[in-house]
């Protein structure tokens, strides 16, 4: 068929149509643009990126391993070692090794004396950590584990030993509350307290006592090895490393020997003792029964352990020394004592006690007929019908003006954990918790430590030390202040702020009678089985009852009613250089603590005599360690013995 002049016209133009040079040039430009971005990503893959993209294929072969930093140790005034380490081997896992791990659980939990839900609960715990951060497992594991860690290192390629220095306590929870203990960090501390901003999940700190207090200066900081792994994960060479930089040593103000002398008093008992040289603020002593025994938290805490520290109704794990508040009894008549002296009333007071005195239509009972009783002997026979009166006189206002300036609803400052205020009522204070006004009659009771006041065992040693030195109050410590750096020792006081040092006005005269009064207590008055003899001791005891007179008479009795039993004493009774607060709860009478007070007093005034002589001081044993108790498939707890008595 031919086509004729029309047709081939027609074709050339089709043909034309689709070769445009709109359309032509529109190819060129996208075919060059698409050539422009592959060149771009060529050069940045190759030149731009190509630094970021070795590290990551060094990564593949070389891993980074933590050198965990040793916890600084504890000593005790003269250099004696309460806390040490001990090594130790943890596994950890590396979730980056294997792409599917649930497979190997059943297998991990078998090596390990774990269950596949333990494991399970212990990544769950950290899926939102980076996949690269190793995962602690399981803490302090056995030779046996150890063994077949590494028997099984090409099958399960995740596991990972890492060596670490556990802590190492005194056996038998001495010093527990004072000491503290570690633990790894919460999530809750992580998300909600600033102090742990900079730490990572599995991290061991600080929980309580000095433990927490310093853990800053404590913990260290950690170092790391560069090592070459193959393939299946296997340590096949070292490149490099960064030393880990091991906790700071810290000297606690704590005497061994008193610390030793207030353990002894308190054993089988339920209470406090604290020992402070009121010269100073220095804590001698700090004791809290019941105790707890801080080993069994550094590793792992198993839950019939933490049950029964749980359901235990004294509540071990309260330091009673910082957070015991309870009704002072008579020794709040020392402070009674003061304010009565230094408003001038006092002094010329001589009270009848027939037993006891009406008040506003009430009768208030004496627990003897004391006569004709004044200043100078109505703290060694701890009259109430005198202190009646003296509070009827003074007022609420009055008293709890003297009371507060002696560091009474307020913290001491002591540089330990959750320490509490106790309460001094007024007027101004009942209005303001109970929104009522004040009853006259309601003073009646706070004239010997009753009704509303309420106060730490710590707060009744610096009072007491307060008062004794001439007015000045120190801040309690724990840690002596040249063992911290400025700046974290100014963060401590911020932290626990209390009262801190403090000078009330005290005339020389008012202390005179106070004290020449107390020294009475331990030789005719109420704490006269404790006196020392040739020890220039002085005391005031305390009884203070759980429970009004009619809650009594319904409770039917039982050891939980007995009243709580106080004592507040020092050596020697001029410019002390050491102050005691004890207490006893449900020890009945204050006698009674007065005698676990003089064991401490005789213990300090003994060690100053052997000094004076020359007399070589025991030393406490190093700490070894020594297995407890094991549950079964669990590696043995290795906590350090209990310092051995003089």
């Amino acid at each position: 068929m031919e086509l004729t002049p029309s047709s081939e016209l027609l074709g050339s133009q089709n043909r034309e149509e689709k070769l445009s040079p709109g359309k032509l040039h529109a190819t060129q430009y996208i075919v060059a643009l698409v050539l422009a971005v592959l060149l771009v990503g060529l050069w940045r893959l190759q030149i731009v990126s190509a630094d970021g993209y070795r590290v990551l294929a060094e990564a593949n072969r070389i891993r980074k391993v933590p050198v965990l930093a040793p916890r600084g140790r504890l000593f005790d005034r003269e250099g004696r070692l309460l806390v040490d380490n001990y090594p130790s081997v943890s596994c950890y896992i590396l979730r980056e090794q294997v792409k599917d791990l649930s497979i190997d659980l059943p297998l991990i939990a078998q090596g390990l004396h774990l269950t596949v839900d333990q494991i399970q609960a212990t990544l769950r715990r950290f899926q939102s950590a980076p996949k690269y951060q190793p995962i602690p497992l399981k803490q302090d594991i056995t030779p046996d584990e150890q063994a077949f860690i590494e028997a099984h290192r090409n099958e399960l390629p995740e596991l990972q030993t890492l060596d670490e220095q556990r802590r190492l306590y005194p056996r038998d929870g001495f010093a527990a509350h004072l000491i503290g203990y570690v633990g790894e960090v919460s999530e809750q501390m992580l998300d909600n307290d600033s102090r742990y901003a900079f730490y990572q999940p599995g991290d061991v700190v600080g929980r309580s006592g000095v433990e927490q207090t310093y853990d800053a200066l404590l913990r260290g900081k950690d170092g790391s090895r560069d090592v070459i792994v193959n393939s299946h994960g296997k340590e096949v060479g070292a490149l490099g490393q960064e030393l880990a930089v091991p906790g700071q040593d810290l000297k606690l103000t704590i005497d061994l020997d008193i610390q030793m002398a207030a353990e002894k008093a308190l054993e089988g008992k339920i209470g406090a003792i604290v020992a402070m040289d009121p010269h100073t603020g220095e804590i001698l002593a700090l004791a809290s029964r019941p105790t707890f025994d801080p080993n069994q938290f550094s590793v792992r805490l198993t839950k019939s352990y933490w049950n029964e520290i749980l359901n235990n109704p004294d509540h071990p794990l309260l330091n009673k020394a910082t957070q015991a508040q309870l009704a002072p009894g008579s020794t709040f008549k020392i402070i009674m004592s003061v304010a009565g002296l230094q408003e001038g009333v006092a002094q010329s007071m001589h009270v009848m006690c027939n037993g006891g005195a009406d008040f506003y239509g009430h009768f208030y009972a004496c627990d003897k007929h004391h006569g004709m009783v004044d200043i100078n002997n109505a703290i060694p026979w701890s009259c109430d019908t005198f202190y009646y009166n003296l509070a009827n006189r003074l007022g609420i206002d009055t008293i709890a003006r003297y009371a507060t300036s002696l560091g009474f609803s307020q913290r001491t400052g002591i540089d330990l954990p959750d320490e509490t205020s106790g309460t001094m009522p007024s007027t101004a204070w009942k209005l303001k918790t109970q929104h009522e006004k004040w009853f006259a009659g309601e003073v009646i009771s706070v004239g010997i430590g009753q009704g509303a006041v309420t106060a730490t065992p710590i707060q009744l040693a610096r009072a007491l030390g307060g008062v004794a030195s001439g007015g000045v109050l120190h801040r309690p410590h724990v840690v002596f202040p040249d063992e911290v750096p400025p700046d974290q020792l100014s963060a401590i006081h911020d932290t626990f702020p209390g009262s801190g040092e403090k000078t009330i006005e005290l005339s020389p005269e008012n202390w005179q009678i106070i004290s020449d009064a107390m020294a009475a207590t331990t030789v005719t008055g109420t704490a006269a089985a404790s006196h020392l003899e040739g020890i220039d001791f002085a005391g005031k005891t305390g009884t203070a009852q759980v429970m009004s007179h009619d809650a009594l008479a319904r409770s039917g009795g039982g050891h939980k009613t007995v009243p709580n039993a106080w004592f507040v004493g020092m050596a020697p009774r001029r410019n002390p250089d050491i102050v005691v607060t004890v207490l006893w709860q449900n020890g009945n009478w204050g006698a009674n603590s007065a005698k676990l007070g003089a064991q401490v007093i005789d213990a300090f005034v003994e060690k100053q005599r052997k000094r004076a002589n020359n007399i070589r001081i025991a030393e406490m044993p190093a700490p070894t360690p020594a297995p407890l108790s094991p549950t079964p498939g669990s590696p043995p707890v290795t906590p350090a013995t209990k310092p051995a008595a003089e």
